[in-house]
């Protein structure tokens, strides 16, 4: 299992050029981990996607039941007291927006009850800096 931040889920909602790669880790994972607030932040890229005009219709349609479909299959790190502090000490440690930091913090806590590492699958290079200073081995960017 590995833990996916909202930059990694979205190539497998909306066709973009880390897709591909987003898809081969999908396909060796056997289930995605991934933070209580993935789900919006999916739909808020979707959405700003749609507002710009850069997804036809069938496109949009198509992409909103892919994230519909993929949202029953995952596990999700639930909010919590434990998380938010996590959060603040990470905003304290990286240069993380709140919502990275929540994406990092989720990854955290999830590792602890975890027997075995959890990778941290992303896109975003200020976030997998951070995860690695954190001890996440990385997927997703090369």
């Amino acid at each position: 299992m590995r833990f996916w931040d909202a930059s990694a889920l979205s190539p497998l909602i909306v066709t973009d050029v880390f897709t591909a790669r987003a898809e081969a880790l999908m396909h060796q994972d056997e289930g995605m981990m991934v933070w209580w607030g993935s789900r919006v932040e999916c739909a808020s890229s979707l959405a700003r996607r749609e507002r710009e005009g850069r997804l036809a219709a069938a496109e949009s349609e198509a992409s909103w039941r892919r994230l519909e479909r993929m949202v029953v299959t995952w596990n999700e790190v639930a909010p919590n007291d434990d998380l938010r502090a996590e959060s603040v000490r990470l905003l304290r440690r990286h240069s993380l927006r709140a919502a990275d930091a929540l994406q990092l913090a989720a990854a955290v806590l999830a590792a602890k009850t975890r027997p075995q590492p959890l990778d941290f699958v992303t896109f975003d290079e200020r976030l997998a800096d951070a995860a690695r200073e954190e001890g996440f081995r990385i997927q997703g960017i090369r």
